[in-house]
């Protein structure tokens, strides 16, 4: 799945020149995290969040610092937290260097941004214009339609244990050596020895994704009850 698959499309922006406020509002009105920055061009130039209405001298908010600790911090880093605390305008407060992912970029790709970098939107850029924004609420989206399953094929028993078991070889934490699959009439039954419960719970998932599967009869054991 790509960007574009899921990305919104026709994103509310706020200019430099506008006020906090307006970004306030628009944010609000639209049940928005954040709002790209764009000139008017569409060429984008920044981005305002919730994050930065976080620390703010209107709410009584504004980080308070220790006279000792300010003359540790240099005075540039000192006016720029009173510039974020109290500008009135959106150019002064904004995040400039922004995190952006194209069209064609993978899904996976986007997530591993958002991790990465502890975000919860991303621009979707072409060249350097905005033309959408994939939030975690896409992701969601995105679920939705992965989560869709097609109508099951009835496939044998025989065939349900063999996918069964190709997966627990891919995985690195399949006890692969204590483990016993059978399958009758699409029941799947595992027996065998785990060393940690987390084990139970993945190789009952790893079974109901198996497409065919009506039941899983769990008859594992911790290694401490043996």
């Amino acid at each position: 799945m790509k960007v574009v698959d899921v990305m919104t499309r026709g994103v509310t922006t706020v200019g430099p020149e506008d006020l906090m406020t307006k970004a306030a509002h628009l944010m609000l009105q639209y049940d928005m995290s954040g709002l790209p920055v764009v000139d008017r061009r569409g060429k984008l130039l920044g981005i305002v969040t919730e994050g930065d209405f976080l620390r703010r001298a209107e709410t009584g908010t504004e980080r308070p610092r220790r006279r000792w600790l300010e003359l540790l911090l240099s005075p540039g880093q000192l006016a720029a937290e009173y510039v974020h605390a109290r500008g009135r305008k959106v150019e002064e407060v904004m995040t400039r260097d922004v995190v952006t992912v194209s069209e064609d970029s993978s899904l996976e790709n986007a997530v591993e941004l958002m991790e990465s970098h502890h975000i919860k939107r991303l621009p979707v850029v072409r060249g350097d214009a905005v033309v959408g924004i994939v939030t975690r609420n896409n992701l969601l989206h995105a679920f939705i339609v992965g989560a869709a399953k097609p109508p099951v094929t009835p496939i044998s028993d025989a065939a349900i244990n063999e996918q069964l078991v190709a997966e627990l070889a891919e995985q690195p934490w399949a006890p692969h050596n204590s483990i016993i699959v059978t399958v009758k009439n699409g029941v799947v039954e595992l027996q065998g020895v785990i060393l940690d419960e987390r084990q139970r719970v993945a190789l009952r998932v790893a079974a109901e994704n198996i497409p065919g599967v009506k039941e899983v009869r769990d008859r594992l054991r911790k290694r401490d009850d043996t």
